[in-house]
């Protein structure tokens, strides 16, 4: 019977561990009961917060349920533990395990409601954002963050679980210089990345026009790369540490088009038919409704030409209403010069011929 008791663990007289069997009996029901309370107030809340899922709540209450959320089992199973071995008489060994258990799963559960904190303070932001890269900032911000809140807690696992943080830190420090080195290029991209969502140089759905000669629309900002749509269809995909070294046009964040041309009248044109063609100009601009006229001048004289310069702008961001705008000022100008007869400028072309090949072509 003593063998049977010492195999258990067991002392004569119901000892377990150096604690009564009554103790431990209590303890295991203290550990349970608070086990089964909490998961019934988590169920209990849960259902509550459901109720409130449609209605404006203030950000405080907000987060609580968000946090509440994401609360696990585990956690409850922890601080159940915690609970029940208060009453008990543990060892050093059993004590130390115990311990580094409830501190692993309490840095878990901190982790998840770190990660959760961000997400919803990053969303709360983005919500009240008008551009449309507030999505992009927040998965880049929640990767980067995620990163470092898990990186913590596994440091913080290790640290209890016996190892050696500081000599750990210590290697992959010079491992991390290393690992770098082979890796810049991906970590540049990232950091372009971070930058793109922080400074906000473009958003998705922005026309693009890169001094790379690339043009397209933005389809998608990731971490290592963005992806533009061409006019003709394909998509382009460029490094984001690219993006920020060169100089871009962004076309998305116009409110409007403005054109500034020039062109020449015929030498000989008579004067009060000059005078005559900044109204005619103004006519053809304000009988377009989307356009605005700004000026029309008569400004320069040449061999060949008489040179007018007209600016006007198109109260649309859009490009195809700019182009018929463009088109029907255009047509009405050139309808308008056509009537009262008076002619553009002709090209000229100037021919130079040689004078020793003239002369040797008269020789022959």
């Amino acid at each position: 019977m003593n063998r049977a008791f010492a195999y258990l663990g067991l002392a004569p007289g119901g000892i377990l561990l150096g604690n009564p069997l009554s103790d431990w009996a209590y303890a295991l029901s203290l550990g349970l009961a608070t086990f089964v309370i909490l998961l019934f107030l988590r169920r209990q809340l849960g259902q509550r917060a459901l109720r409130f899922a449609g209605m404006e709540l203030p950000q405080g209450v907000r987060l609580l349920l968000t946090l509440l959320r994401k609360t696990q089992p585990f956690v409850l199973f922890a601080v159940s533990l915690l609970v029940g071995s208060k009453y008990l008489d543990l060892g050093a060994r059993a004590e130390r395990v115990t311990t580094v258990v409830i501190v692993v799963l309490l840095a878990l559960q901190i982790g998840i409601w770190l990660s959760a904190l961000v997400r919803f303070y990053l969303e709360a932001q983005s919500a009240h954002a008008t551009d449309r890269s507030a999505q992009t900032m927040v998965t880049i911000v929640q990767f980067v963050a995620n990163l470092i809140i898990w990186s913590l807690v596994l440091l913080l696992a290790l640290d209890n679980l016996g190892v050696q943080v500081k000599a750990l830190l210590t290697g992959l420090g010079i491992g991390g210089i290393a690992v770098a080195l082979a890796v810049q290029s991906v970590l540049g991209d990232l950091l372009a990345s971070i930058s793109i969502a922080l400074d906000k140089p473009f958003a998705v759905g922005d026309a693009l026009t890169l001094d790379q000669g690339y043009a397209g629309t933005v389809e998608a900002i990731g971490i290592k790369s963005t992806r533009l749509r061409s006019a003709t269809g394909e998509q382009i995909i460029l490094p984001n540490s690219e993006l920020v070294r060169v100089r871009i046009r962004n076309f998305g964040r116009l409110t409007q088009w403005r054109s500034v041309f020039r062109f020449g009248i015929a030498c000989g044109t008579p004067a009060a038919s000059l005078e005559a063609i900044p109204r005619i100009v103004r006519a053809a601009v304000t009988a377009q409704p989307a356009a605005r006229f700004e000026r029309a001048h008569f400004v320069s004289i040449s061999a060949t030409a008489l040179d007018f310069e007209v600016s006007y702008a198109v109260a649309s961001a859009d490009y195809g209403t700019f182009l018929d705008t463009q088109q029907a000022i255009n047509l009405a100008l050139t309808a308008e010069l056509e009537r009262r007869s008076i002619a553009f400028a002709a090209p000229v072309q100037a021919v130079t011929i040689a004078r020793d090949a003239a002369a040797a072509t008269s020789v022959r």
